[in-house]
């Protein structure tokens, strides 16, 4: 059964994973200590809210929008912050993992 804070877990697991994947990218292998220190922090925190969301929703939902929308957040930040190529197939394929996301939260609240 969904209780009022799982969704809310969901959403701030997926904003530290976020974070953390930028700032992967902006300790450029770990040699910058600030944004490594994060990518550990932002990771470590996500997790352990990600997991407080699976006690109300399912593990195939909560999973799915994590990542999915994870993905295409840092797919976006990518492109607009890291002058990352914004190709038509790119596109495409964002807007087809976060469709899929948007189904399957749908068929989380049809059931």
């Amino acid at each position: 059964m969904r209780g009022p804070l799982e969704g809310f877990y969901l959403a701030a697991a997926i904003a530290l994973e976020i974070c953390g994947t930028t700032s992967l990218k902006m300790s450029d292998g770990f040699n910058h200590l600030g944004p490594a220190v994060a990518v550990v922090v932002c990771y470590a925190a996500s997790f352990a809210l990600l997991s407080l969301a699976l006690r109300g929703i399912e593990l195939s939902i909560a999973y799915a929008l994590w990542s999915g929308v994870g993905t295409a957040a840092v797919a976006a930040i990518g492109i607009i912050w890291f002058g990352e190529g914004a190709g038509v197939w790119k596109l495409l394929c964002l807007l087809l993992i976060v469709l899929g996301v948007a189904r399957l939260h749908l068929s989380e609240r049809a059931s």
